[in-house]
């Protein structure tokens, strides 16, 4: 047998947003939708859609298209969304408070089982009904609950430690938010949320935009001194 098809970063990012879109569609009662269609709803080509699709075995039929339900259940199969994910967070400030109030994530399998936090004014508050524990009591609560993921909401300084015992301790992800890039053994895998980095890329392309408007005015108003200069010399 050949190796394995390896299937490119790119495709898997993508796959989230054609589950949200095909769960969008469900909701409102479509039942099929052509390649066309669905790049028309998502701003991306048919072609892509195709491509991306193949890489699973394409799920489509030449003249109808896909089936909604069918389909939105198979990525949600290759995104491993049948499982259930055991979750704690680490850090319980602002946005730890926000993760943990976000309902959402339980209704694709990722349950919020522990909080934690080191400082004593959160310590023993409780957020839909989860009480939020010392950040010492966190390697006996993952052991003892064999907890799956963490999520990182802690500051620079603190953010690599924890992520290393947590990695010892027998955590299988960790949804990192600090901004640091985690060093961890292999087995561990880590997805980074660096708020900062989406912010700045954010502020690049408005900058960019920014360029390209002062351009296409300073080209208009070129052009419309080359057209008064021509009827100067006219007259």
């Amino acid at each position: 047998m050949g190796e394995e098809k390896k299937i490119s970063m790119a495709v898997i990012k993508r796959l989230p947003r054609y589950f949200r879109y095909l769960g969008e569609l469900l909701e409102n009662d479509v039942t099929r939708i052509s390649s066309r269609e669905l790049s028309e709803r998502m701003g991306v080509t048919a072609s892509q859609i195709r491509q991306d699709l193949n890489n699973f075995g394409g799920f489509g039929q030449q003249g109808y298209g896909y089936n909604v339900e069918y389909l939105y259940n198979e990525i949600g199969k290759i995104l491993g969304l049948e499982n259930t994910y055991k979750v704690i967070i680490v850090g319980v400030g602002n946005l730890g408070q926000a993760l943990a109030n976000y309902t959402n994530f339980e209704k694709r399998g990722f349950v919020i089982k522990g909080l934690f936090d080191i400082n004593p004014r959160l310590i023993g508050m409780s957020i839909r009904g989860i009480e939020i524990q010392d950040i010492d009591e966190l390697e006996d609560f993952v052991k003892e609950h064999e907890i799956d993921i963490a999520i990182l909401t802690l500051p620079k300084t603190k953010a690599s430690k924890i992520g290393q015992d947590l990695a010892r301790w027998g955590i299988k992800g960790l949804w990192n938010f600090s901004p640091i890039d985690l060093k961890v053994p292999k087995h561990v895998i880590v997805e980074n949320v660096h708020l900062s980095d989406s912010l700045m890329t954010l502020s690049y392309k408005l900058n960019e935009q920014k360029m390209q408007q002062k351009q296409e005015k300073q080209k208009r108003e070129t052009l419309g001194l080359k057209i008064s200069n021509h009827n100067t010399r006219k007259s």
